[in-house]
């Protein structure tokens, strides 16, 4: 439906957002590790650090040498884990324009606690939806959605340049885009719950994300902040003030080209 490109929100309680940038490198060095290597191995870490639901709730077992880490880790380990560039692409610059400003909101060690809670119940949400699946759930997508709940909460008035239809850059106030976001996440859980995307575990994060930003923000920062924060691109530039030989001023001219004074 969109993409998120940049918002002006600034930082107001950390300098750099490390948890996010790690998270993010995180990401990316376990997506070029199993990249480099060979298919065996990329299918064997998806496999290992993949969610499956089978496994954990005892209907299945993973055949020898494919244990990686103990069941209970993998409702972390799935969410470092993606099948492909454009799937890992598709998470990271959701985090990296929402990541910052909920971790400023959290500080560092509870919005990394905040992330990883969020990924767990994403997990969580699709086990429950589907307890005899064996295939893996990988990817970061319920931790992401999370954050979109939070940054949802906590600014919804920013705005925020997104491509719409990916086609059509928009700079919107926050709450129309993730509203929308949202929204869409439950639908598709309604209309298409076994599809290849789970849609399970996005819902679960966004309830998640709901619940833990009421108890773990700072002490004093506020809900549905009403500032308004405009993206620099749409700032307006201030108007030159021209004077005359005798130091009058001179009313600006208008953009079609026509003087007009109000009285």
């Amino acid at each position: 439906m969109f993409i998120p490109l940049h918002d002006a929100n600034t930082l107001k309680y950390i300098r750099v957002q490390w948890v996010t940038l790690g998270l993010m490198a995180a990401d990316i060095a376990t997506w070029i590790f199993t990249t480099v290597e060979s298919e065996q191995v990329a299918q064997s870490t998806t496999v290992g650090l993949g969610y499956i639901p089978a496994v954990v709730f005892g209907y299945a077992v993973l055949a020898p040498g494919l244990e990686i880490v103990p069941e209970a880790a993998t409702y972390i380990t799935y969410s470092f884990v993606h099948t492909s560039f454009w799937h890992l692409a598709g998470n990271m610059i959701f985090l990296w324009v929402f990541g910052d400003n909920v971790e400023d909101a959290m500080g560092h060690l509870r919005f990394l606690a905040f992330y990883l809670l969020c990924a767990a119940a994403g997990a969580l949400c699709h086990g429950l939806l589907a307890t005899a699946s064996e295939a893996p759930l990988v990817g970061a997508s319920g931790a992401i959605s999370g954050v979109v709940a939070a940054y949802l909460m906590l600014h919804p008035r920013v705005r925020v340049w997104v491509l719409v239809f990916f086609r059509v850059p928009l700079p919107l106030p926050a709450f129309i885009p993730l509203l929308l976001w949202v929204g869409q996440q439950f639908l598709m859980l309604l209309i298409d719950p076994n599809g290849n995307v789970s849609w399970g575990a996005h819902v679960g994060g966004i309830v998640a994300g709901a619940l833990l930003v009421l108890v773990m923000r700072r002490p004093g920062v506020p809900l549905f902040d009403r500032q308004i924060v405009t993206p620099r691109a749409v700032r307006d530039r201030p108007i030159p003030v021209r004077v005359t030989a005798s130091g009058m001023p001179v009313p600006p001219r208008l953009p079609w080209g026509r003087d007009k004074l109000r009285y």
